[in-house]
């Protein structure tokens, strides 16, 4: 028997395999003698060889084994062939030449993107699916009311049937009641005047038998026959039954009078869910509170900003804002005291056409005469965007630190939302599903804002509608307003921006009022507070409302939300 090959063996010397294993190489995973150690030591320099006791060794990582070599473990992976390789293969010729990289290194690119794919798992798409779940049980639990509700309408519409029914049952019997009555009187007195006659002839009887017996025979000379006068009977009344005609009832024809009840069944929503944000909030990432809407919003202060016209405010803190009006200047007041900090003139001299505040507090601004994005650091102007055959909207700074700028052509005929980092395109959002515009293109003011759960949101003034995309630029929902407007005016939305519980606030100029929809599009309720042509929106990061009024120049600060 072999003893190097034997089972019941010790452990042999990796290198001369002859001498039992005393001491082991961490990193390259051999077991060594001492008297090889130095050996082994200077036979690849490259490397930072960790020798330790055979049993202070680390847990031998099990590297993939070869396809072509039996028992031997790959120690590199050739890029070119895309699979691990043995030392017996790289010594080969078939990847001569080959690109090759370290197992351990590959291993490790793996496993970093496994972990990130874990991650993902764990905080995006399982609590998406919680809420999918969570989602689809709110809509079973308003199924159940709502199938109820229906139940109960059918339920009352049939007892107003029944109450009308009786009622005219009611109304039919008593006129029967009163045409019997009538024919009835009329008979009675019939019969009356019949009783009163054969009366009259029963004493006109016993008065000619009295002239007849009597012996008073004058009396024959002085009767005067009345016989002529009974013969002459009296008109024959004939009572008039009246008839009842009933309606005859066919089932279809009383369904379709009394009510149907149109079919229904799920249906899949196009737009489908979307993927449930991984945006970290203050609180160490944890979701936000929930807060709820006030009834009644009520005007915390005003600010007079000095401008013919007003038309954008950005918030730059919770102290500061920044205001956009009729010429090149943007200025940034207190909010507390309503005085100015400062004032930027545009690089071109002319009016910006929107302004935002980046994620690290740098204003950022539109330059629609110019073609520029243009970022504002330490008070000096840097052009960041330079556009060829297409002029710049409105621009808003993700939750990434990155800018989405909303920009049409030069014709006016297309309008597209670009994803910048930096300077560079990263994304074009402009068409739906079935290759239609998601946006008009007829020179109307649009604004654009991110939402917490990464949805792309654009109020669009020449389609008169909210338009929202996720991260991936397909069609979630398009909002057209909500009928009546406060002041029953057609839906005119400018200014738009997004708060902690992903409401979506977009001013309408013509209605002097803010909507207020969920992240889905749907209308929750309307902001006055006597708002006069509200334009430009932004909100802080305590969820209070700052709206730029158009005419009056001011921007009004309003608590519309409860605090936690």
């Amino acid at each position: 028997m072999d003893p190097r090959t034997s089972a019941q063996d010790v452990m042999r010397c990796d290198l001369c395999e002859t001498a039992v294993v005393q001491m082991h190489c961490d990193t390259c995973l051999v077991n060594l003698c001492k008297a090889c150690v130095g050996e082994h030591m200077v036979s690849d320099q490259s490397k930072k060889h960790e020798v330790v006791q055979f049993k202070l060794r680390k847990s031998t990582l099990l590297f993939p084994g070869c396809k072509i070599h039996d028992k031997q473990q790959c120690t590199m992976y050739c890029n070119q062939c895309d699979i691990p390789v043995c030392d017996t293969c790289l010594a080969s010729d078939q990847h001569l030449g080959h690109k090759l990289s370290k197992i351990l290194q590959i291993i490790d690119e793996k496993k970093e993107n496994i972990i990130k794919e874990k991650i993902e798992l764990n905080d995006t798409i399982y609590p998406t699916y919680q809420d999918i779940a969570s989602d689809v049980q709110n809509r079973m639990s308003q199924l159940e009311k709502e199938y109820g509700d229906l139940s109960t309408a059918i339920t009352k519409h049939g007892e107003d049937w029944h109450r009308e029914i009786d009622k005219l049952v009611k109304k039919l019997k008593a006129e029967v009641d009163e045409m019997k009555n009538t024919q009835l009187n009329t008979l009675q007195k019939h019969l009356d005047e019949i009783n009163k006659t054969m009366s009259d002839i029963k004493d006109e009887i016993e008065s000619i038998d009295l002239a007849v017996e009597s012996n008073d025979k004058s009396k024959l000379f002085k009767f005067t026959s009345s016989v002529e006068r009974y013969r002459k009977l009296p008109q024959k009344i004939l009572p008039s039954l009246p008839t009842f005609t009933p309606c005859k009832i066919k089932g279809q024809d009383l369904k379709k009078i009394f009510g149907t009840v149109s079919s229904s069944s799920p249906t899949s929503d196009k737009h489908g869910y979307s993927m449930k944000s991984t945006q970290k909030s203050p609180e160490a990432g944890s979701s936000p509170p929930v807060k709820q809407l006030l009834d009644e919003p009520e005007t915390v202060t005003t600010i007079d900003t000095g401008y013919g016209y007003l038309y954008n405010v950005t918030c730059l803190s919770d102290e500061e804002i920044w205001t956009k009006g009729s010429d090149s200047t943007m200025k940034l007041f207190s909010i507390n005291r309503g005085s100015l900090l400062k004032s930027i003139t545009t690089k071109s001299g002319k009016i910006p056409s929107n302004i935002a505040v980046t994620k690290s507090g740098d204003l950022v601004y539109t330059d629609y005469a110019d073609r520029t994005v243009n970022i504002v650091k330490n008070e000096k102007i840097e052009e960041v965007i330079k556009l060829q055959n297409w002029r710049p909207w409105s621009v808003c700074s993700t939750s990434s630190g990155d800018l989405l700028v909303i920009m049409e052509s030069d014709d006016y005929k297309q309008t597209k939302v670009v994803h910048y980092s930096g300077s560079t395109e990263k994304q074009t959002i402009q068409f739906d599903d079935q290759s239609n515009p998601l946006y008009s293109s007829s020179g109307y003011i649009i604004h654009i804002t991110e939402n917490r759960n990464l949805d792309i949101c654009v109020s669009d003034e020449g389609a008169r509608a909210v338009v929202g995309v996720n991260q991936a630029g397909k069609l979630r929902f398009r909002y057209t307003g909500h009928t009546p407007g406060p002041k029953y005016k057609p839906f005119n939305p400018l200014g738009i921006t997004t708060d902690s519980q992903s409401h979506i606030l977009t001013a309408d100029y013509f209605n002097d009022c803010v909507h207020i929809i969920d992240q889905d599009g749907q209308f929750l309720r309307y902001i006055d507070c006597g708002l006069c042509n509200p334009y430009g929106l932004c909100i802080d990061t305590n969820d209070n409302l700052f709206v730029a009024q158009y005419r009056n120049r001011q921007v009004k600060e309003i608590k519309y939300i409860s605090k936690i």
